[in-house]
């Protein structure tokens, strides 16, 4: 197999890769990527080269959703096809500017992170779900949002929330006076939102660009059409599940 290292201290792994015959090291057009490191750099190799399977082995503390095993055994696994595939579900994200036309801007594995521009000033916005305004059409004042995948539910929106969901996608509030600070709808729902007041800022996943968001800007959020594949560590209760 195609296999890339992907990581700071990757090249670490490459004797390990070299004496393995059923794997080659290359350095485009991967069957494979190896990501060591932590979730920062499993995203990363997501963004780089989407929708091609990962195995996210820890080489941090950071690493929740990295293989805590030695590499060397997880490598055994992997060439002995009994790591576990499983695909996770990503978001894309579309930006219309007032009086534009939205246009596709980034693909985001956990989330799309909305936040005050000023740290002073509340962003205000609206909410709808497959048109369906949320509150009846109410605003939502505070200081931002986080629209996330079942994946990227133990990361910003945890800390929110304090929980996790395994299925849909999940909307946390920061800091608004409402009493609920989030929901869980239909991974095949739209969800919407117009920026009433500014200036707001943009990010998503660990990604280096931020976006700017002004008054009436407008930005759709929904499933992605390509998965992410990662090879886990999870038994493999099929052969489908194989890798």
């Amino acid at each position: 197999m195609r296999t890339i290292l992907f990581g700071a201290e990757a090249a670490e792994l490459a004797p390990l890769i070299e004496r393995t015959p059923e794997l080659t090291l290359v350095t485009d057009d991967p069957e494979i990527v190896v990501c060591y490191g932590g979730d920062g750099t499993l995203l990363s190799a997501e963004a780089k080269w989407p929708g091609v399977p990962k195995v996210p082995i820890r080489n941090s503390r950071l690493g929740n959703r990295c293989i805590p095993h030695p590499a060397d055994q997880v490598i055994d696994r992997l060439v002995q096809r009994h790591l576990s595939r499983t695909a996770f579900i990503k978001l894309e994200g579309l930006l219309r500017r007032a009086g534009g036309e939205y246009r596709p801007f980034a693909v985001a594995m956990n989330e799309f992170n909305v936040h005050m521009g000023r740290i002073n000033s509340a962003v205000r916005f609206l909410l709808t779900f497959d048109n369906e305004p949320y509150l009846g059409g109410h605003e939502i004042v505070g200081d931002g949002f986080v629209v996330c995948t079942p994946f990227g539910s133990t990361a910003y929106f945890n800390k929110i929330t304090r929980g996790i969901f395994h299925t849909g996608l999940g909307i946390a509030f920061k800091s608004t006076p409402d009493q609920t600070d989030h929901l869980v709808v239909d991974d095949s729902a739209t969800v919407a939102v117009r920026i009433t007041r500014g200036p707001a800022v943009l990010a998503y996943d660990n990604a280096g660009e931020y976006v700017t968001l002004e008054e009436d800007d407008e930005l759709i959020i929904r499933r992605h059409a390509q998965p992410a594949i990662l090879l886990t560590w999870g038994t493999v209760r099929h052969p489908s599940d194989a890798f």
